[in-house]
């Protein structure tokens, strides 16, 4: 699946939910299902800053292709599901296309009524870091060509 078939995808599946509740609530089952990050991974170059909670993101280069790995501390749920909402969209995609990619889902789902600013600054760091990796192993590859 593409980054926007992905996207589609979620914005199909929140479509599902009436009330902001659900939604978030939604949110929150998703960050329970996030494999946990090996605990070496959650170091402080690693973690999101701006975040409200402590959030890590990290990727590894596979295959012409970056994966994520993410997680957040226990009791920030919310944050964890916003990491694995990410993941599902960006990992296992070209370094050039998640550079690149229009997260538009993010709007489309309402997330600006289902999480508070600061959440929303969080989740700004969060996509501003994954992009970030995606440009440094795009020239990476430019490089290597």
């Amino acid at each position: 699946m593409t980054i926007n078939e992905k996207q589609d995808e979620i914005i199909e599946e929140f479509d599902l939910f009436e009330d902001q509740l659900d939604k978030t609530q939604y949110i929150i089952d998703l960050g329970k299902k996030l494999p946990p990050m090996p605990e070496t991974s959650k170091t402080d170059e690693n973690r999101i800053m701006g975040c409200q909670s402590k959030v890590w993101v990290d990727a590894e280069f596979k295959d012409d292709r970056l994966y994520f790995n993410g997680d957040s501390e226990r009791t920030a749920q919310i944050s964890k599901g916003l990491v694995s909402l990410l993941i599902r969209v960006l990992s296992g995609e070209k370094p050039e296309d998640i550079a690149k990619a229009d997260l538009y889902f993010i709007p489309r789902v309402g997330m600006g009524n289902l999480i508070t600013s600061l959440r929303a600054g969080g989740l700004a760091s969060m996509i501003e870091r994954m992009k970030a990796y995606g440009r440094a192993y795009t020239s990476q590859v430019a490089q290597a060509d």
